[in-house]
């Protein structure tokens, strides 16, 4: 079946795709659909200076119709509803719609048929782009789901097509419904509740949680003793919703729904989405907020079990006041499932911690403070530094939060004095203070005067070799997309990309790469990157560039910062085996601003240990006396030098050799390597190890 060509032009205008003028006169006009559209008194649609006879467009939309209804073009039911409603067939339609689809389906065209043409037309228009951009599962848009919340009926809607869901996968596990794997519900019905969980999730609906639980439960695990699912469609299709509009009980539900399930690959792509999903969360600080302590205290038989979350989520057992080493016997014999049960939520509790800690980590820039209020009482607090003004624009720190009345905020070193910050990285070294994120001790990244030259880019971080899956993955767990390189395409592809992430106050913030030419492999596949070079970074509000000297000095810092971890952590300066000359200046180089506070951390830690005679402090580095050599470990690299030559001395492993000495801070895990290195060079005549002792003895 063809379509003639007023019809086709009709269609093209539906679903947004009329935005050549030669269509139609009124496509010119009306650019965001028939929702721009007027209507006169006989039901015709005008857009002056044009008109079209209002009978050429009923015959035109009736012959769209029946095109539309054609089983094989079901994915477009939204372009038949527009259609519809200017044939003057919404009864006919709907009648077909009732015999053909579900009763979910079903429910959300009868509210769709309350609609006017225009709304009508709205909603295929963001459908057929959906589908357009989004192919793999074509959900809306975001901003589609929040013009769909406040349109005639489709709140109410929603709830009750997701408790018609919940019932439909109750009644299967009753066995009122035959069970069949994977067919509970249509692929139509999957679509239209993934729209219901997203607009509840965005709404933050009080209804939600507890009825999306039940769902995904149910949905999860089949009422038979098989490996399959309900409806794996589904269960995907909510975890994509919660990627998009996360709140901490989706989370939850979804996390519950993943243990549920006897499906062998489920787990792991539900694992995969869940770092997504997270970070999405520390993004969303409005509910983020909301996630509990988790602290538990609960009888267990003769024993107590404890969830502790002062500092490291700890399940422990308890006999009266004695703490236990392990699970006693008894426990694990008269009530493994509460064991088990017990693990889950000790595990539970410590990736909601870690949710919480990143949305806190978030919010420290924010040109806006976060409801850190509903954090009252929480013990991750009391291991923060915080802000309170107690005049206008006069801020005292303390360590706590308090909840009295007036604004908070996170305490930030780039807002404090050089001797604020002294004095508090001595507090919390001095009670040995293991804060939630790196706060007292954090970067701040300063404005150069190169970068006042360059005016609107930064090149402190550019001409490095990183890592390039290493760097990807770093930088997309710290919310930077689009890092890309490679391709799959044998005929051609980009060898460079650039990175990008989104920053308060509308700014996002881009980092330039681009293959490095002696670090790819190009197969029959395409072209697979090993090593990446760094680039230019820059800051646009919009698509325009910002002078640095413009960008807020917190937010810039904070970029910044993103940019020197993954240079610390993934740069083949600290493979001796590496890129040679990169390697030598990266590796024995200035240091970068994380290294220079690594090197305040280590003058202050040196002092109060055995090996504190033996040790000074450089610029650079960290020079240790041993009785056979003395030997200078970057504060950058941790790479090794050795006097009277400057000889390299490499040591694959020293770790855990300054066990018992609390360090404020481990992100990278450069701190207690240097130390540890230190302890075993102090005393290098005991070393056993040939491979290092050939090298000092040479």
């Amino acid at each position: 079946m063809h379509l003639s060509p007023l019809a086709q032009r009709l269609h093209n205008l539906i679903t947004g795709t009329a935005n050549d003028p030669t269509y139609w006169p009124e496509a010119s006009q009306l650019s965001a659909g028939l929702g721009a559209a007027v209507r006169t008194v006989d039901g015709s649609l005008i857009s002056a200076p044009y008109v079209v006879d209002g009978q050429r467009l009923a015959v035109a939309a009736r012959e769209l119709v029946g095109y539309l209804l054609d089983e094989h073009r079901r994915y477009e039911p939204f372009s038949v509803l527009a259609a519809a409603g200017l044939a003057g067939m919404d009864a006919e339609v709907s009648a077909q719609f009732a015999e053909k689809r579900g009763p979910i389906a079903v429910a959300e065209m009868e509210v769709v048929f309350g609609w006017d043409v225009e709304l009508r037309a709205l909603l295929a228009e963001a459908m057929a782009k959906a589908m357009r951009e989004r192919p793999d599962h074509a959900a809306p848009l975001p901003a589609v789901i929040e013009w769909l919340s406040s349109q005639p009926g489709y709140l109410d809607f929603a709830r009750t097509a997701l408790e018609a869901a919940e019932a439909r996968v109750t009644a299967i596990h009753a066995g009122e419904i035959p069970y069949r794997a994977e067919k509970a519900f249509e692929d139509g019905e999957k679509a239209i509740l993934g729209r219901a969980v997203r607009l509840a999730l965005l709404r933050d609906e009080p209804w939600l949680p507890e009825l999306l639980d039940r769902l995904l439960r149910g949905i999860a695990v089949a009422p038979t003793q098989a490996k399959t699912l309900p409806s794996q469609g589904l269960l995907f299709e909510i975890a994509r919703a919660v990627e998009e509009h996360p709140t901490p009980e989706a989370i939850s539900a979804l996390r519950a729904a993943r243990q549920a399930t006897r499906h062998a690959g489920v787990p792991k792509q539900l694992d995969r989405m869940f770092k997504r999903i997270e970070a999405a969360l520390a993004n969303r600080l409005e509910v983020a907020f909301r996630i509990p302590d988790g602290r538990l205290r609960q009888a267990v038989g003769e024993h107590t079990a404890v969830i502790s979350t002062d500092g490291k989520v700890e399940l422990s057992w308890w006999h009266g006041d004695k703490k236990l080493k392990a699970v006693p016997a008894a426990v694990r014999r008269e009530h493994p499932e509460e064991v088990k049960r017990l693990r889950e939520l000790a595990k539970q509790t410590a990736q909601q911690q870690a949710t919480l800690v990143r949305a806190l980590e978030a919010g420290c820039a924010g040109e806006t403070a976060p409801p850190y209020r509903q954090l009252e009482g929480h013990p991750v607090t009391d291991r923060l530094i915080w802000e309170f003004e107690v005049s206008p624009g006069v801020w005292r720190a303390e360590l706590g939060l308090t909840v009295p009345d007036v604004p908070v905020r996170l305490w930030h070193p780039a807002r404090a004095s050089l001797e604020e910050v002294r004095a508090w990285r001595e507090v919390v070294q001095g009670k040995e203070l293991r804060q939630p994120y790196k706060q007292a001790f954090r970067e701040v990244y300063l404005l150069t005067p190169a970068e006042e030259e360059t005016r609107d880019h930064s090149r402190r971080f550019s001409d490095h070799l990183l890592r390039y899956g290493q760097a990807k993955a770093l930088l997309t767990d710290r919310g930077w997309t689009g890092m890309s390189l490679g391709h799959w395409d044998p005929a051609g592809g980009s060898d460079e990309c650039t990175a990008a992430k989104k920053l308060p106050g509308g700014l996002t913030a881009t980092w330039d790469f681009h293959l490095d030419e002696h670090s790819y492999e190009r197969d029959g596949y395409g072209i697979t990157a090993s090593i990446c070079v760094s680039g230019d970074i820059r800051f646009l509000a919009g698509v325009s560039p910002v002078p640095l000297a413009e960008v807020p000095p917190l937010i810039l810092s904070e970029a910044l910062r993103d940019a020197d971890l993954a240079v610390g952590v993934t740069s083949t300066g600290l493979d001796p085996n590496g890129h040679g000359d990169y390697w030598q200046s990266y590796g024995f180089g200035d240091l970068a601003e994380s290294a220079q506070v690594r090197r305040d951390a280590l003058s202050r830690l040196i002092g109060r240990t055995t090996i504190a005679d033996r040790c000074t402090m450089t610029d650079r580095f960290l020079v240790v006396r041993g009785d056979l050599r003395t030997y200078k470990i970057h504060l950058g690299s941790a790479n090794i030098l050795m006097e009277p030559n400057d000889a390299y001395l490499c040591i694959v492993s020293a770790r855990d050799r300054h066990a018992g000495l609390f360090l404020p801070f481990e992100e990278d895990g450069r701190l207690a390597l240097i130390l540890s290195k230190a302890f075993l060079l102090a005393n290098d005549t005991a070393i056993t190890d040939p491979s290092i002792t050939r090298q000092i003895r040479a």
